[in-house]
């Protein structure tokens, strides 16, 4: 792909940098395992509807919107995410990079600075990065509790960076609407036998071995 015309490029991490999606799925329907399997399939389905969105969200909207219970305290969500970092942690750490991204990382790493932005909570998605040795590969990395699109322009104030040379990689329609609000270019992860979630419009690949031409 051609990188000329760009200073960064921002990254999701699941789905995109590392194939983990299914382990996120996984940990979300043991939590919920108890409620019986129709909870638990409306549960997978909101979570692989949203990507990208904070697992501190989803628990607030599966308490309301699915179980119809009261609210969660913050406490009750506290607990819930802890439960959840528990499950999926270890596994992320395990889960293989995406194909190509490894070449891809060394490749635009020599020509521009990479961040992440990812709905992981930023602790946990620093000692994930670390543990899979990635951490000299990017200059900044953010997480929930904030959103998307508040990340995205914190790091682009925090590192002087014009929108219209950065361009967010994304497998999520959270990651599409955080670049877009902050006049980012975007292109769409979409991986093989992945229903495809962006408007027709949108540029998108399979793969980091797969990439198209261009960005834009």
């Amino acid at each position: 792909m051609d990188l000329s015309g760009l200073d960064a490029i921002i990254f999701d991490f699941d789905g995109v940098l590392a194939e983990s999606v299914n382990v996120k799925t996984q940990a979300f329907a043991s939590l919920y395992a108890e409620y019986g399997d129709a909870v638990v399939a409306e549960v997978e389905k909101y979570h692989l509807d949203n990507g990208g969105i904070s697992r501190f969200e989803k628990f607030r909207y599966f308490q309301t919107e699915i179980l119809k219970r009261p609210p969660l305290t913050d406490s009750d969500v506290a607990d819930l995410a802890d439960a959840f970092s528990v499950l999926v942690t270890d596994q992320v750490v395990a889960a293989p990079m995406a194909s190509g991204a490894q070449e891809f990382l060394e490749t635009a790493g020599r020509q521009l600075r990479l961040f992440v932005v990812s709905g992981t909570p930023t602790s946990e998605l620093e000692e994930i990065i670390s543990r899979r040795n990635l951490s000299k590969k990017f200059a900044g990395v953010w997480g929930s509790p904030r959103s998307k699109s508040e990340n995205i322009a914190e790091l682009l104030s925090d590192h002087g960076l014009s929108p219209g040379r950065c361009v967010m990689i994304g497998d999520a329609l959270a990651d599409y609407e955080g670049a877009v609000a902050n006049g980012v270019h975007f292109l769409g992860r979409v991986a093989e036998n992945t229903a495809n979630l962006f408007a027709s419009d949108v540029k998108t690949f399979v793969d980091f071995s797969r990439l198209p031409d261009s960005w834009c």
